[in-house]
């Protein structure tokens, strides 16, 4: 059974689906949920699935920017390739084997790349979450200093998304009215001065993913950033949050998240282009 573009009638059984693999599927599912589905904006979403005799087995998500998410547990690459056939194409994102072989099936192994990274992914049930002590407090995005959290942000576009230096400030500023809109980021700050950052990049019911984990240079090493996410977490679970998921940028975060009690469940990858590909 190949690939089919997905409809309306579809999507009751493909949020089924998706809902029962949520760790690996988190934008798919945030996106439909908050952009919807084949709408103008560049965050909409589209599927193409595959089926069997039980229901859905794979599914395929293209945003209408060109991002394409995989999660295709029955490695239907080549099928992927030829649904994607005549799209732009601006990046690949998803559980790493499934983003490498649709980047293989579509002959764009060597395509140039603004990011290209393969990371661990983690998982935590929030009943076996840990808390460190340290200093710090939890604050709303817009209760710290705009200036440094703008900075913070500029940093973080080059240090973890390699983004261009011209376009740095530009998608900081994006970046920070997006989480002011959409109050899914904190600061932990200590007699007004901030010591990190996290938040919620994706969200579903029951469940949160880990997005924009950030200290500066001059105050890593001091546990700030586990102690952040980890009082986020704890807040989430008071409004009904029980999973958490993310995926590690380093060696140090990873170290991070493990101390608050996160598991390995497989590696990530993101796979953003320099220019939009049009898929062969």
């Amino acid at each position: 059974m190949v690939l089919k573009r997905a409809g309306v009638a579809d999507l009751p059984a493909i949020r089924d689906f998706l809902a029962a693999h949520a760790e690996f599927v988190m934008f798919p599912l945030n996106n439909l949920g908050v952009y919807g589905f084949e709408g103008a904006h560049d965050y909409s979403v589209r599927f193409f699935v595959a089926e069997g005799d039980a229901g859905i087995t794979d599914v395929l998500t293209l945003t209408r920017g060109g991002m394409a998410m995989p999660f295709l547990p029955t490695c239907r690459f080549a099928e992927a390739a030829r649904a994607l056939r005549g799209e732009q194409v601006t990046g690949i994102i998803g559980p790493r084997d499934h983003v490498r072989g649709v980047q293989a099936a579509m002959g764009l192994t060597d395509a140039p790349t603004l990011l290209n990274r393969d990371e661990p992914h983690f998982v935590l049930s929030l009943g076996q979450l840990r808390v460190p002590e340290g200093p710090g407090v939890l604050h709303p995005l817009t209760e710290a200093p705009q200036d440094v959290i703008l900075a913070w942000m500029a940093a973080y576009e080059r240090e973890a998304l390699n983004a261009p230096p011209d376009e740095m400030v530009a998608r900081a500023i994006h970046r920070y009215d997006s989480y002011r809109t959409r109050a899914s980021h904190v600061v932990l700050m200590e007699d007004g001065v901030p010591l990190a950052m996290t938040g919620f990049n994706a969200q579903v019911p029951g469940m949160v993913q880990i997005g924009g984990v950030y200290t500066p240079p001059l105050l890593r090493g001091r546990g700030h950033a586990r102690r952040a996410l980890a009082l986020h977490l704890e807040d989430a679970r008071t409004r009904g949050i029980d999973r958490a998921t993310l995926f590690a940028a380093s060696d140090m975060a990873a170290r991070a998240y493990r101390a608050i009690g996160f598991e390995r469940i497989g590696a990530w990858c993101l796979l953003v282009f320099s220019g939009p590909q049009v898929a062969q």
